[in-house]
């Protein structure tokens, strides 16, 4: 399995922003572990051109589950496609909050980002109360159930475990805390899916990553990357997390 160090970047960044990408394309010519960034969708096929010829990947931050159609600001799968994109990020917390979106719909965006040849890399995590109540692996569990379709395996499909109490707050969960989640995700998805398949998907840490924690969140077991926010947007502290990941 080739780890992965994936960056959102949000609703960050204009053109002069892909002077970073420039950076991190230099300093990490060929980085042990695969690389991908999504940066938001007026990046996307800037950000490919620019990465063109290199090891780094350029994902969307989402796609509606349409292929086309009369959904005005939004974009499909295969426009993504198009510009460069080879992932999307889907069922991220700021989406399911943010714009309300269920189980349901994003288990049809994964379905139409597979139709179109990208991977998707599927978002999953509890909020604090949740988190305080014991129910971390119930609503993690329900969310994997409801959200992945039929199908999955490794070559289509990251699984990202982003506890919503921990995005942008400078607080993580204990080591042993992420490895409960990730260990259980594992065997959720051999019970599904069949061990060997389940060995072979990526479970991603997300959540505060930073090049200060980064190598110890990569030493827990069944921790196969991360999928990183603010410490992407700079070259040198997403290089320093991607270096974290290649000696991990």
């Amino acid at each position: 399995m080739q780890k992965l160090a994936a960056g959102n970047w949000k609703m960050n960044g204009t053109r002069a922003a892909l002077a970073e990408v420039d950076a991190l394309i230099r300093a990490h010519p060929a980085p042990g572990c695969e690389v991908l960034l999504a940066p938001p969708a007026t990046l996307v096929a800037a950000m490919a051109e620019r990465a063109e010829g290199s090891a780094l990947r350029i994902g969307g931050q989402d796609c509606h589950a349409a292929a086309s159609g009369a959904h005005t600001g939004d974009i499909s799968a295969p426009m993504l496609r198009d510009a460069g994109a080879s992932h999307v990020i889907l069922g991220h917390s700021e989406r399911r909050a943010d714009h309300g979106e269920t189980d349901a719909q994003i288990h049809a965006k994964v379905g139409a980002a597979w139709s179109a040849g990208l991977v998707a890399i599927l978002c999953l995590g509890e909020t604090e109360a949740e988190r305080d109540a014991g129910r971390a692996l119930e609503v993690v569990g329900a969310q994997l159930a409801a959200s992945l379709p039929d199908g999955a395996g490794a070559e289509n499909t990251v699984i990202a475990y982003e506890p919503v109490w921990a995005i942008g707050t400078g607080r993580t969960p204990s080591l042993a805390e992420i490895g409960e989640v990730h260990g259980f995700l594992r065997r959720a998805l051999a019970e599904r899916f069949g061990a060997q398949t389940a060995a072979a998907i990526r479970l991603l840490y997300g959540g505060s990553v930073k090049p200060s924690n980064a190598g110890e969140i990569f030493a827990v077991a069944d921790v196969d990357g991360a999928l990183v926010g603010g410490a992407s947007l700079k070259a040198a502290d997403f290089g320093a997390i991607v270096a974290a990941l290649s000696a991990a």
